[in-house]
């Protein structure tokens, strides 16, 4: 074996497969209660990097990957002379800083400062344009570094000998309140609710959201709170004395955050001393908003997203729901997303499969319906195990005559006919021989079928591979591929779905209707011609993001007659490397491959610094109308 080289080892390979499925979405309109918002949050687990064991800090020296290579650090007095020189510190300017030109209202030794409209759309506006700091002045103070976490701490010491635990002073941000938290209404741009960063109560104070315990360098749970302590904040909302109170509390819990910061780290280590953030309650209605700015309304009074402001979870539903839109796969078989309760989608098919881990296999029903009579009128729904969810090779006859089952009788409900009498027994059931069905000639209205899944891309994908190698008589390997690549749909499988469906292969075209005039010997060579790349597959294909652009793992990466089969002929590797056999990178072409060094999944690695070289890299593919892989171990993190 060759390998496509980096200066450091390439851990162990993980399946893409491994990775952990989140079938609950994210919502940002979820509440915090007190209880919540008073206890240390959960970690994010992190799959890829090892888990370390509970309790404190080992005396002896961690067992972590070293820092990146190339990639030095100026450490003060023992700085390398041949390290690179350090970035000139971004300061970042804000339009509230100093806050001389707003009205002071005063309570004790308490400020608020009361803001217009035309002044909160002007700081929303310059604090957008503001350049980003410098990662290490920030990093991995971000990731959260509680004094008690031992793990997290030893982890960012030992590839960082001046670990960031002190607060950045380099920032000044803002962060938009709604003072009511309800953000499903009446929404500016970026706006929060207070449950995200201050703690239940009358007394206003922050929350300390890095995690206590446990290890992850992706808390992207903490980072609004994070970014409010280093922020100015405007409170704005349509009642007024809810306004202002909110101002108070979060004015409180300033100075307090600031006494507490100053107390206990002192000048003397902190170094520079912090910006002094302040809190602005916004004197206008969100009416007033609407009217004159609308460009920063994100969602208006009555609930309703403008679409003026990029939201990226409704964005990432637009985009999943584009990707997964129903389509023909085969003939009246349509394969989608689960249809909204009552939506006109509905009224289109006479028969939905959905497909979930609930779902069970029951190609009775599917008869019954294509020989009785029943109310065209109204969609039947039916269900069908998910993907993944028969494992092989403890799966049974039963299960594999009930899948053979569902795609004949879909078979014959999107077609209109029924087997012919010579294809029953005595009993009445359909022949399992593997004797070729012969349907009769059409005396019955075809039914129109969506197999269906919540997302439309992952619980349905191995009834659809199943009945797409038996209604078009294509061997298991060439349905994967072509269901992807000439019907243009997205999925992702599980490497059972590999195990199984490879198995049921000869009886999948065996007793497919197209196969009917083919002898048994071309059935068997056509099973055993299987193509090099599928022996490796895991299931999952890159993810087709841009009509020329995949996002791969490192488990794709090293399967390159899948790249080909694909279509893709450039690769563009962040950080990883791939395990490729003598000769095959110059098959490839070195030209055709770009390798960015020196990014590990550390959190620590800046990746911007490459993002020019990346970009002209893609744009000359771009032009010359090629196909990329872009990928790192896991594909949807450096990616």
């Amino acid at each position: 074996m060759a390998t496509i080289a980096l200066p450091r080892p390439i851990a162990t390979h993980r399946s893409s497969a491994d990775i952990v499925d989140l079938r609950s979405p994210i919502s940002l309109e979820s509440t915090i209660d007190a209880q919540q918002a008073t206890a240390c949050p959960a970690p994010v687990p992190n799959k890829h990097i090892p888990v370390c064991p509970t309790g404190p800090a080992l005396v002896q020296t961690p067992n972590t990957p070293p820092p990146s290579p190339g990639r030095d650090e100026d450490d003060g007095e023992n700085a390398v002379i041949n390290s690179p020189p350090r970035r000139e510190k971004r300061r970042l300017s804000s339009f509230l800083h100093p806050p001389d030109k707003f009205a002071r209202l005063k309570l004790g030794p308490l400020s608020v400062f009361e803001i217009g409209a035309d002044d909160v759309a002007a700081a929303i506006r310059h604090t957008a344009k503001q350049p980003l700091p410098d990662p290490s002045e920030v990093f991995p103070w971000f990731h959260g570094l509680h004094p008690g976490n031992h793990m997290q701490q030893a982890f960012f010491i030992a590839r960082k000998k001046k670990a960031l635990r002190k607060t950045p002073c380099c920032l000044r941000g803002l962060t938009v309140v709604k003072a009511d938290g309800n953000l499903c209404e009446s929404r500016l741009k970026g706006a929060i609710s207070p449950q995200e960063f201050l703690r239940a109560g009358v007394e206003g104070d922050f929350i300390e959201m890095d995690p206590k315990e446990g290890f992850s360098v992706r808390n992207f749970h903490i980072q609004a709170a994070k970014t409010a302590v280093t922020s100015d904040i405007i409170v704005y909302g349509d009642d007024a004395q809810a306004v202002r109170m909110m101002g108070w509390k979060i004015a409180s819990a300033q100075a307090k955050w600031r006494e507490k910061h100053h107390r206990v780290q002192g000048a003397k280590i902190q170094g520079a001393k912090l910006p002094e953030y302040n809190t602005f309650i916004c004197v206008a209605s969100f009416r007033e908003f609407e009217k004159s700015h609308s460009e920063i309304v994100s969602v208006d009074s009555c609930g309703v997203l403008t679409g003026t402001v990029l939201d990226f979870f409704y964005q990432e539903r637009r985009e999943m729901y584009t990707m997964t839109r129903a389509s023909e796969i085969s003939k009246n078989v349509w394969l989608g997303p689960t249809p909204e309760p009552g939506n006109e989608d509905e009224k289109k098919y006479d028969v939905m499969i959905e497909c979930s881990d609930l779902g069970r296999l029951n190609p009775a029903a599917l008869e019954a319906i294509a020989k009785g009579s029943y109310d065209r009128v109204k969609c039947l729904d039916l269900d069908f195990p998910s993907s993944g969810s028969i494992p092989a090779p403890t799966w049974s006859h039963a299960q594999a005559d009930g899948i053979l089952d569902t795609c004949r009788w879909i078979w014959h409900l999107a077609h209109g006919t029924l087997p012919t009498d010579s294809d029953a027994d005595l009993d009445g059931d359909i022949s399992m021989s593997g004797t070729p069905q012969t349907p009769e000639k059409e005396d019955r209205r075809p039914c129109k079928i969506l197999i269906h899944c919540a997302d439309g891309y992952t619980e349905s994908t191995m009834l659809a591979i199943a009945y797409f190698s038996y209604s078009t008589g294509r061997p298991v390997a060439d349905a994967w591929l072509d269901l992807h690549t000439v019907m243009k749909r997205n999925f992702f499988a599980y490497p059972t779905d590999v195990s199984l469906l490879s198995s049921l292969a000869p009886r999948l075209l065996r007793e497919s209707p197209v196969c009917a005039d083919k002898e048994l010997s071309e059935i068997t060579a056509m099973v055993q011609n299987e193509p090099k790349w599928f022996a490796s597959l895991d299931g999952s294909l890159p993810s087709r993001i841009l009509d020329y652009m995949y996002l791969g793992n490192l488990g794709h990466a090293n399967n390159p007659d899948l790249l080909k089969a694909l279509g893709i002929t450039q690769i563009l590797s962040v950080g990883e490397t791939a395990m490729w056999r003598d000769g095959e990178l110059e098959e490839w072409g070195a030209d055709n491959v770009l390798v960015i060094q020196g990014i590990q999944d550390n959190g620590i690695d800046p990746l911007a610094d490459e993002f020019e070289k990346c970009l002209d890299f893609i744009g000359k593919l771009k032009k010359k109308k090629k196909n990329l892989l872009l990928w790192a171990q896991v594909e949807w993190k450096r990616c």
